[in-house]
């Protein structure tokens, strides 16, 4: 078993044509690879509810993702793109003041005001939060969040290369998204319909949530041959106290806590990890990672050599996740955010 891991060791060929594009028709229209033991089945997501058991606790991250992504134009003219990554404080009080990435030929200087499309501004105030960091702060000459709805656009991953579109704003959101923050859907949540929804009910199977507003950092490459030496991005959550109950009522009652993405598995974990005051984590899951929380895992499949590969290989085992990767390609799933899902279980290490 192997137990000491470099970069590489995360990567793998995919066929570019098998990374969705768009969504499939339905939401539950995906497939799944049940992947809970050493013999895989490939199954279809409306399966879902026929592989819990009664007494099964969902936790759901019902973060609603925004229209972060703004375009705009420097005075000289040269053209920008401001990805709002935090709102720091929406209200004219406290100075509509947002942390966002900045795209743009040669960065302004602080001070510099940006006219954006819209017709609204966006003062440039400096980096956030210190010199060093991938962040700007901005002054916005509104309410963050009515500038978004608006005027923004759905802030697509990188490796889906059409323009948004009135679809995406459906789509690439969770039938129960509740609390605006994200700037990157809980994708494993995607496949959700009500009639899922409904038919685990009756399983008997619980739901719970908790609150990850994913961040742009989620698709930052990871540079450093030696994993141990990535820093992770912060990303803002909540797991609020009905859910903690609810855990701990699953446990007692010897049901299984199933994660539905690894941004629940980050809320969960971390505050397992850090305790109730934590609410802003950047916790790296990596192989030898000891999960207290989370017993299943719903997830898509995930970016090469990224952080979410290192997350599911510490969860349900190096070996097996490298081989089902290469099983999902021979049977070609669909890969990332509209793409097609698996049920993975804790490693027995675990």
């Amino acid at each position: 078993m192997k137990t000491a891991f470099t970069l590489n060791d995360f990567d793998f060929t995919l066929p570019p044509e098998l990374i969705a594009q768009h969504p499939p028709a339905l939401r539950s229209g995906s497939r799944l690879l049940d992947a809970r033991t050493l013999a895989w089945a490939d199954r279809q997501f409306t399966d879902l509810p026929s592989l819990l058991l009664p007494g099964d606790l969902l936790v759901f991250n019902d973060t609603k993702v925004v229209k972060a992504r703004l375009f705009g134009q420097k005075a000289s003219g040269g053209r920008l793109e401001l990805l709002i990554e935090r709102v720091l404080s929406p209200d004219a009080a406290s100075g509509h003041e947002v942390a966002a990435h900045l795209k743009v030929s040669k960065k302004p200087l602080p001070g510099a005001v940006m006219q954006m499309d819209g017709g609204f501004t966006a003062t440039l105030l400096g980096r956030w939060p210190n010199v060093g960091g991938p962040l700007y702060r901005f002054k916005l000459s509104s309410d963050p969040y009515a500038l978004m709805a608006q005027h923004g656009h759905v802030p697509l991953p990188p490796y889906i290369t059409h323009t948004d579109s009135q679809d995406d704003e459906q789509r690439y959101q969770t039938v129960f998204a509740k609390h605006p923050g994200a700037v990157a859907a809980p994708t494993a949540a995607l496949h959700f319909d009500d009639t899922v929804l409904a038919q685990l009910a009756a399983r008997g199977v619980q739901r719970a949530s908790v609150t990850l507003h994913v961040g742009a950092g989620t698709f930052q490459p990871v540079k450093a041959d030696n994993i141990a030496d990535h820093v992770m991005h912060f990303e803002r959550f909540e797991v609020p106290p009905a859910t903690l109950d609810a855990i701990a009522d699953c446990k007692a009652r010897g049901c299984r806590v199933v994660a539905v993405g690894t941004t629940t598995v980050r809320a969960l974990e971390s505050q397992a990890k850090f305790g109730p005051a934590c609410n802003d984590t950047n916790i790296f899951i990596t192989p030898g990672f000891k999960f207290e929380v989370v017993d299943m895992l719903l997830t898509n499949f995930h970016l090469p050599k990224s952080t979410l590969m290192m997350l599911v290989s510490a969860f349900a085992g190096y070996e097996h996740i490298m081989a089902l990767y290469q099983h999902a390609i021979g049977q070609r799933y669909r890969f990332f955010s509209y793409g097609d899902s698996m049920l993975l279980q804790k490693t027995a290490a675990n």
